[in-house]
């Protein structure tokens, strides 16, 4: 019977599926992994255009792919030129070994920063203050897209006042790896002997650029899916109207919910998240994990990505249903 109630929820799913080792070995569990935009993987045009791709050597600037996806993000960006990189933490790192060139520079960050600015519309007030005492203004934009979708506006707006940028491919967009740091052209110019003194000088990486083409072409539709989905999972929380979690969905403003939690540890509400249970396939007819990260002491992050469908998100919602049903008696 279980067996059979496990299989039912796979109807209309493209999922992610787990082996579940409880009282009925064997039983297929569906996945919804919300720890992280990171967590995606190349769909199927991802895969044919990372097959197809023109390549070169890109460590002497001869691949074509890769000077595409250049040009066409620092047109996006506003910015004189971009340069391909690993990841978004090298091109952090680049940025602040080219803007801190002289011995006792200082990076000043936020208290809980990870390297990003979170409130895009302070960036004009941080701009003058830099301004004033010549410091210069780099932008961590791992999730700049979800923010420019999130406030209807061009990316090149939020960057203006900044005079570096990161812009990450493989959160929200989807590629399996890959950033770019952007600024002024003698900038970029030093920022490429940084790549190559930091182990990030590539070859033939159109491979790895014609995934982020593809990201980048279809960003806006999957990017307002992605905050649909957060909104939709924050209001139903809402409603559930739980004495253990609360979310208010007016601060749900891209793809990240935020779950204040009282009463169970945010490491123990993880724990029951993730674990199924004959109980749960009983009253609720599916087997779902939700896979998430405690965030704080008192809160847990959920995240959502384009491996997360509406479909998807219906389901974590029952889930927190029975786990904070189970968790009230």
């Amino acid at each position: 019977m279980l067996r059979t109630l496990a299989r039912a929820a796979t109807v209309g799913l493209g999922a992610t599926w787990t082996r579940w080792s409880g009282s009925r070995a064997g039983v297929l569990a569906h996945v919804v992994d919300l720890r992280s935009d990171t967590v995606t993987t190349p769909r199927p045009a991802m895969r044919r255009a990372m097959a197809e791709a023109v390549v070169g050597d890109d460590d002497y600037g001869e691949d074509p792919t890769v000077r595409e996806l250049q040009e066409k993000t620092a047109e996006l960006l506003g910015v004189e030129q971009t340069l391909f990189v690993p990841t978004n933490t090298m091109a952090n790192l680049i940025a602040v070994m080219g803007h801190c060139r002289r011995r006792g520079s200082q990076v000043l960050l936020g208290q809980e920063c990870h390297l990003q600015v979170y409130e895009q519309g302070g960036l004009a007030q941080v701009h003058l203050l830099a301004r004033t005492y010549g410091a210069r203004v780099h932008l961590d934009g791992a999730r700049l897209m979800n923010a420019a979708v999130a406030l209807h506006m061009p990316p090149a707006r939020i960057v203006e006042h900044c005079d570096s940028v990161s812009f990450c491919f493989s959160k929200g967009l989807g590629a399996p790896l890959g950033a770019l740091i952007g600024g002024p052209k003698d900038f970029i110019e030093e920022a490429w002997r940084f790549r190559k003194a930091l182990g990030g000088g590539m070859h033939q990486s159109g491979v790895l650029a014609a995934a982020a083409l593809v990201g980048l072409a279809d960003a806006k539709e999957i990017l307002l899916q992605d905050h649909g989905n957060a909104q939709r999972f924050a209001k139903g929380l809402r409603d559930l109207a739980s004495p253990i979690c609360f979310v208010d969905p007016a601060t749900v403003e891209t793809n990240m919910v935020l779950v204040r939690v009282d009463g169970p540890s945010p490491t123990e509400l993880c724990q029951r998240l993730q674990t199924v249970s004959p109980e749960e396939v009983a009253q609720t007819g599916h087997a779902v994990r939700v896979l998430l990260f405690p965030w704080t002491e008192r809160s847990v992050r959920a995240v959502w990505h384009r491996g997360v469908s509406t479909e998807d998100t219906d389901l974590a919602l029952r889930k927190w249903e029975f786990v904070l049903r189970q968790l009230e008696l």
